[in-house]
């Protein structure tokens, strides 16, 4: 039989292409030709079959489609740790807004979404969803570095040094999207923060606009009970129902966060296809509540998971989001069934890719499909023994275990070494940053 030559081929111990869920291939390659995944085959056949001048190697790992973190403030790495142990609304009003009021920029927002960039790929994440000021630069630093992104067109009624009104957010964010319209890597939604920051004129028009763009809107939801009971208080209305009544309750709507829900919201969600972005470790952390996900999966809602901001996290750790949606989905509902490391798992990759749009191409290990990809090292004395693969990676193993990472067959970091990014000036810039920000919130 003729070889075909192939750009790389990649022999793993463990391929988990995600769909069907909880599928296990032992003892496989998978095929890179032109960016995309070729062929998925046994190891034997595939040295049959395929020739390349690229082979690479992973006889203890698993390979798993790079994850896709489906919730950032990417920027916000440089403020990790500034304002910790607060609730919500103390940290945003007395900490973060004032900081980001007199510090942000565009460098402010380069230099820290490329810190960001540099944490994910090294913990196997290749594509994000951000949602913050200044989303031309998130762009550029994303591309830069190989990385997929969905970037928020944000939306506020107040002024910031972004924009100074609504209209004129709505205004700077579709000019964005008309400039990386046809880029390969970026895209771009609505991102309106919340239903406290942001009035009913303004979300008319996005809907309008998402309707006849067909953009997603991404946006904060039913975060803390607090901001319920104050809509309900103002308006008479739970701030989901708010957003039916403005048409925005649609299959276009990322809902983050989402710890405040009743059986019927939860009904509404799935009877209209919203997407729900679970950040289980941010909510921790702020004392937000509990996303209800083991009742949303079962009513067939999608739920994708996020980490939030490193400001509030302290960390963009798709593996720690893992590990804790799965104990806290179990805890949450009193069932240790509830939340199997399969379902996990497809929450952080192909579920968000889904919420994303993006499932045709990502999210999955399909021929035909991306190459986006995160090979993952089990043979450590952290996961070993492997009964089974798939649990051992939601359960064990850490993003230190991450040695190789793609993105659209372009490799982002080969054996723990970044490929497209500088860590020491990274690190320079980080320090520089502290020194701006230390003592000052």
């Amino acid at each position: 039989m003729a070889t075909r030559e192939a750009d790389s081929i990649l022999f793993a111990r463990w391929i988990i292409p995600v769909l069907p869920a909880g599928k296990r291939l032992e003892d496989h390659a998978l095929v890179i030709q032109d960016g995309r995944i070729a062929d998925i085959l046994p190891a034997a056949k595939a040295r049959q079959r395929w020739t390349t001048e690229h082979p690479v190697d992973l006889p203890g790992h698993a390979l798993i489609p790079g994850l896709v973190n489906a919730h950032t403030h990417a920027a916000m790495n440089l403020m990790r740790g500034l304002a910790d142990d607060l609730p919500l609304m103390i940290w945003l009003q007395e900490h973060i807004w004032p900081a980001e009021t007199e510090h942000m920029s565009s460098q402010f927002v380069i230099d820290g979404v490329g810190l960001s960039a540099a944490e994910m790929i090294r913990g196997g994440t290749t594509c994000f969803n951000d949602m913050y000021f200044f989303p031309d630069a998130t762009a550029q630093t994303a591309a830069a570095a190989g990385m997929r992104c969905s970037v928020g067109m944000i939306v506020l009624d107040f002024p910031t040094v972004w924009a100074g009104n609504a209209h004129e957010y709505i205004d700077k964010g579709l000019a964005i999207r008309d400039r990386y319209r046809d880029h390969p890597l970026i895209d771009t939604m609505f991102a309106p923060h919340a239903p406290y920051t942001v009035s009913d004129e303004p979300l008319r028009k996005l809907r309008m606009l998402a309707d006849e763009m067909d953009l997603r809107v991404h946006m904060h939801v039913h975060e803390t009970a607090f901001e319920v009971d104050t809509a309900v208080k103002d308006s008479g209305r739970r701030p989901l129902a708010r957003l039916q009544e403005l048409g925005l309750v649609n299959p276009n709507l990322l809902a983050v966060h989402m710890t405040q829900l009743d059986e019927a919201e939860i009904a509404l969600c799935a009877e209209h296809g919203v997407s729900v972005i679970h950040c289980p470790e941010s909510n921790m952390k702020l004392a937000s509540g509990i996303c209800p996900t083991a009742a949303l999966l079962a009513a067939g809602v999608n739920v994708a998971l996020g980490t939030d901001g490193a400001a509030s996290n302290n960390d963009v750790d798709m593996f720690g989001e893992m590990r804790s949606a799965a104990l806290l989905g179990k805890v949450g509902s009193g069932d240790a069934a509830a939340l199997p490391a399969a379902a996990v798992l497809q929450m952080a990759t192909l579920n968000g890719a889904r919420a994303l749009g993006l499932e045709d191409d990502i999210g999955s290990l399909e021929t035909g499909k991306s190459a986006d990809l995160c090979a993952i090292n089990l043979d450590t004395p952290e996961t070993r023994p492997v009964y089974d693969p798939i649990s051992q990676i939601v359960y064990a193993a850490g993003r230190e275990q991450v040695t190789d990472v793609w993105v659209a067959g372009k490799q982002l970091m080969a054996s723990r070494q970044l490929k497209t990014l500088d860590s020491d000036r990274l690190a320079r810039t980080a320090e520089d940053w502290r020194t701006r920000l230390a003592g000052k919130h």
